[in-house]
Order: C-alpha cells, then sequence, then structure tokens
C-alpha cells in the first residue's frame, strides 16, 4: 500500500472521528440546553471541525497520485462505518432499507478500490 492510499486511509478514519464528534457535541448541547453557539465551542464540536480539516488535508495527499474518480467513492465507506456508530452508540434506527444500502455501498467500494 502506497503512502498515498495510506493517506487516504487516515483522511477517512479522521473524517469519521471528526463526524462522531460533533454528534456527541450536538447531542451534549442538546442535553444541557444550550443553543448553536454553546454546541459550536463545546470541545468535542472544536476537536470534531478540527478533524475535518486534517481529513480534508490528507485527502489533499490521496488526490496527488489517487484518480478522484477512485479515492472519492471510496470516502463512501465511511457512510458504512458511520451507520453502525449511529446505531451502536447513539441508538439511531437502522432498518432494512439502510442495511441494503449499506450493502450496495460495500459492493461499489470493493469494486472501485480494486479497478
Amino acid at each position: 500500500m502506497t503512502a498515498y492510499w495510506l493517506a487516504l486511509v487516515a483522511a477517512i478514519s479522521t473524517s469519521l472521528g471528526g463526524q462522531v464528534l460533533l454528534k456527541y457535541g450536538a447531542s451534549g448541547a442538546v442535553a444541557a440546553g444550550g443553543g448553536f453557539l454553546a454546541q459550536l465551542f463545546r470541545p468535542a464540536t472544536v476537536v470534531g471541525l478540527i478533524c475535518y480539516g486534517g481529513a480534508a488535508l490528507l485527502y489533499i495527499v490521496a488526490l496527488r497520485r489517487i484518480p478522484m474518480g477512485v479515492a472519492l467513492p471510496c470516502t463512501a465507506a465511511s457512510y458504512v462505518v458511520i451507520a453502525l456508530i449511529g446505531r451502536f452508540v447513539f441508538g439511531e434506527p437502522l432498518g432494512t432499507q439502510q442495511a441494503l444500502a449499506i450493502a450496495l455501498i460495500c459492493g461499489g467500494v470493493v469494486l472501485l478500490a480494486s479497478a
């Protein structure tokens, strides 16, 4: 695996971490009765936004050698992981349609990554 593929995996992972932190920051703000500004400056939200910035930088590195038509669809893997995190960590629903969509995403990511 080249450094560019590692950068892509790191970008996806960092983006996932950012999404979880943003959700955690949003959930905590609602529980605390805070408004949008309170949510924006919660530590989890701030770190989540920093993670997104880092993910963008890593993605830029990956795009130096990985075609965008391959790199961007590979980021769809994060949709699968986030749906599962939403279900098992935050108790969000995951129905049959979502499970089928996840299966389709997985198949597409495998096809594109192997091209």
